[in-house]
C-alpha cells in the first residue's frame, strides 16, 4: 500500500510538467496563484493531520499532490526558454 502512495506522489512530476506545458502562457501571470495554492494546500494538510476522520491520509496525499504540481509550475515559470 505504501508503494502505491509513493507512485501516486511521483506521478505529480509528469502531471505538473504536462500542466506547465499546456499552460505556458499562463505561468508568468499565474505564478502568485500557484504559490498561493501551494501554501493553502500545505496549511490545509497540516490542519488535516490534527483532525480525526476516516479519509485523513488520502486527503493529505491529494493535498501534497497539489503542492507538487504547483511547485513544478512555479519552477517552470522561471525558465525563460519554457515560457513565451
Amino acid at each position: 500500500m505504501v508503494i502505491l502512495y509513493i507512485i501516486i506522489l511521483l506521478l505529480a512530476f509528469p502531471t505538473g510538467y504536462l500542466l506547465a506545458y499546456l499552460a505556458r502562457d499562463e505561468l508568468i501571470a499565474g505564478k502568485k496563484w500557484f504559490l498561493l495554492l501551494a501554501l493553502a494546500s500545505l496549511i490545509s494538510s497540516i490542519a488535516l493531520s490534527f483532525m480525526n476522520f476516516s479519509f485523513k491520509f488520502p486527503s493529505i496525499l491529494a493535498l501534497f499532490f497539489i503542492i507538487m504540481i504547483s511547485l513544478m509550475a512555479i519552477w517552470k515559470s522561471h525558465d525563460k526558454k519554457w515560457t513565451k
